[in-house]
């Protein structure tokens, strides 16, 4: 079974259909099924925060898609733990040269302990860091990454 990780631009693309990779992640989602998706307590934080103040449909969306991601048995939720916190900021602190958040540290930390080496993210900073960003596509790479 394809295990990838999930990030935060992920659930906001499938939660929100206006979202401009919505179309992607759902195209994406139904091509990779069935497959074991890891994402962090932090991504799930950072996933609420960001559709916080979309209005009450968008709100209760997201809280019924964390409430479905907690229940769903392909779905592993790593939960953020003080010794997770230390190797996050110490990566975070490693990195000054990068725009990289302290949970993308922290994911690709889980990254790197499962062996994933794929994300469904538009992220470039998991490419910056060598692993695959599903979500991203050649017309919408950042001007400044390679090819």
């Amino acid at each position: 079974m394809k295990r990838l990780f999930a990030d935060t631009a992920y659930w906001i693309a499938l939660t929100n259909s206006f979202d401009q990779y919505h179309t992607r992640a759902v195209e994406i989602s139904e091509a990779l099924s069935p497959c074991r998706l890891f994402t962090t307590d932090l991504v799930l934080i950072e996933f609420l925060n960001a559709l916080a103040d979309n209005g009450l449909h968008i709100r209760a969306a997201a809280v019924q898609m964390v409430e479905a991601i907690m229940n769903n048995p392909q779905v592993t939720v790593v939960p953020m733990n003080r010794r997770t916190f230390m190797r996050s900021l110490a990566l975070y602190k490693a990195r000054p040269d990068k725009g990289y958040s302290l949970t993308d540290c922290s994911s690709m930390l889980l990254m790197r302990e499962h062996r994933l080496s794929e994300a469904l993210t538009t992220d470039r900073h998991f490419e910056q860091e060598g692993f695959v960003a599903l979500l991203r596509t050649p017309a919408r790479r950042h001007p400044t990454d390679k090819p």
